[in-house]
C-alpha cells in the first residue's frame, strides 16, 4: 500500500499513533486473568463510569461483548429481538443460536432503527407453548443502515416499554462514540438509564487497535468474567492493550466531528457529481451505483479502498488515518470510476425492506 492510498474500508483499519504507542509501551501490567492488572481496572472504571454502570469488563473484540451480553440476559430457549440488519444477526456468525441456543426474532426498522410501535407488536411475554421474548437488542450507530443515530427519546420509549415486560435492554454501541459527537448527547445518558448491558468499542473511531469494553450490572460481572474465560477471551499481560484505550479516551474522543465533517465532504461531493448518496449522519457514507463490486476494484487500482457491503451499494468510512485531502482525492477517484460508461441518475434511497433485499455481507 503507498503513501498515496486513501483506505476508507472502515474505521478499524486505523494504526496505532505515535503517543497511543508509547503509552502502550509504558503500561503498568500484570495479570489479568487473576485480576491483577492495574491498567485494565483503569480502563474499566473509566468506560464504566462515563455509562453510568456499575461494572465493566475489556473483552478482545466487539463481537465477543455483544455475545457475552446476549448470555447473561437470554437463556437457552429464550428469544432476544433486533432490526432485521443488526450487526449481531448479519456479521457474528450466528453466535446467538451457535453458542447461546438464543432464538432471535427481527423487526424491519426505518433505516435500522426499530420503533416503539413496532417492537410493541412483537414483545411476547412466553408460556409453556410460546417462545418468550427476554431482550431486545439495538445498534448505536446502526452499520448497515449507513450510521444512524437512535435518538434519545426512542432510547427511553423502548426502555420504558420493555420495562413493563421485565424485557431486558442491550445495546450494541460499537459506534455510540460517534452517536455523542453527531448529537452531543452526553455518555452516560446513552448508558444505564436506557440499557441493562451495552458493548462500546475502542477499535473503530477511537483508534485503539484491540478491544471492547462490556458495561453490565456488579451482580452480572462474575459471570461476564466467566463466559469470556469460556470463549478464550480471556487475557493475561493486556493492559498494554487497555493503556491504548485510555489514551485514545483522552485524546481521540473530542475529535469525532471531524470524521463526520469529512464524511459529509464527501457525501456531499459525491452528490454533487450526481450520485445518489444516502442520507449520512456520522462518519459512513452509502453512494448507490449499479456494478458496486467493480468500482471497489477499479478503485483499488487508483489507490482509493473502499467496500461493496451489496452489488449497487458502495460505502466510505472516515476515521482519524483521513483528512480532507484524501477525503477530496477520493471524490475525484469514485466520481471518475462509478461515471465511466454509466448514466448519473439520482434515485431515491432505499429503505426498509427493499434496502434489506439490496445489501448483502460484508466486513464491519
Amino acid at each position: 500500500m503507498t503513501a498515496e492510498t486513501v483506505d476508507l474500508r472502515s474505521d478499524t483499519v486505523t494504526r496505532p499513533t505515535p503517543g497511543m504507542r508509547r503509552a502502550m509501551a509504558a503500561a503498568e501490567v500484570g495479570d489479568d486473568l487473576f485480576g491483577e492488572d492495574p491498567t485494565v481496572h483503569a480502563l474499566e472504571e473509566r468506560v464504566a463510569g462515563l455509562f453510568g454502570f456499575p461494572g465493566a469488563l475489556f473483552v478482545p473484540s466487539g463481537v465477543m461483548a455483544n455475545q457475552i451480553a446476549l448470555r447473561l440476559l437470554v437463556a437457552p430457549g429464550q428469544e432476544v429481538v433486533c432490526d432485521a440488519e443488526a450487526h449481531i444477526l448479519a456479521h457474528e456468525e450466528g453466535s446467538p443460536a451457535r453458542y447461546g441456543g438464543i432464538q432471535t426474532r427481527t423487526v424491519s426498522g426505518e433505516r435500522g432503527l426499530i420503533g416503539v410501535e413496532a417492537l410493541a407488536g412483537i414483545l411476547r411475554p412466553g408460556n409453556a407453548y410460546t417462545v418468550g421474548t427476554r431482550a431486545v437488542a439495538v445498534e448505536q450507530t446502526h452499520t448497515r443502515a449507513g450510521g444512524t443515530v437512535y435518538p434519545l427519546h426512542t432510547l427511553r420509549a423502548v426502555r420504558r416499554l420493555t420495562a413493563e415486560s421485565g424485557i431486558s435492554v442491550h445495546i450494541d454501541g460499537a459506534r455510540i462514540w460517534n452517536a455523542h459527537a453527531a448529537t452531543g448527547t452526553p455518555l452516560a445518558e446513552y448508558g444505564a438509564p436506557v440499557a441493562d448491558t451495552l458493548a462500546v468499542c475502542l477499535s473503530k473511531g477511537l483508534g485503539a487497535p484491540v478491544g471492547s469494553v462490556l458495561l453490565t450490572s456488579a451482580e452480572l460481572l462474575p459471570r461476564a468474567r466467566s463466559l469470556r474465560h469460556g470463549l478464550g477471551g480471556g487475557m493475561r499481560q493486556s493492559g498494554i492493550l487497555a493503556a491504548a484505550g485510555l489514551h485514545a479516551l483522552d485524546h481521540h474522543l473530542e475529535r469525532f466531528a471531524e470524521d463526520h465533517a469529512n464524511a459529509e465532504l464527501l457525501a456531499t461531493g459525491l452528490r454533487a457529481a450526481g450520485f445518489a448518496v444516502r442520507p449520512q449522519e456520522t462518519n459512513i457514507v452509502l453512494v448507490e451505483t449499479p456494478g458496486a463490486e467493480d468500482v471497489v476494484a477499479r478503485a483499488a487500482r487508483e489507490g482509493v479502498l473502499v467496500t461493496a457491503p451489496g452489488p449497487g451499494v458502495v460505502r466510505l468510512v472516515t476515521h482519524l488515518d483521513v483528512g480532507r485531502q484524501a477525503c477530496r482525492r477520493a471524490v475525484e477517484v469514485l466520481a471518475a470510476v462509478m461515471g465511466e460508461g454509466r448514466p448519473r441518475t439520482r434515485r431515491p434511497a432505499a429503505t426498509g425492506q427493499a434496502q434489506q433485499r439490496e445489501e448483502s455481507e460484508v466486513a464491519v
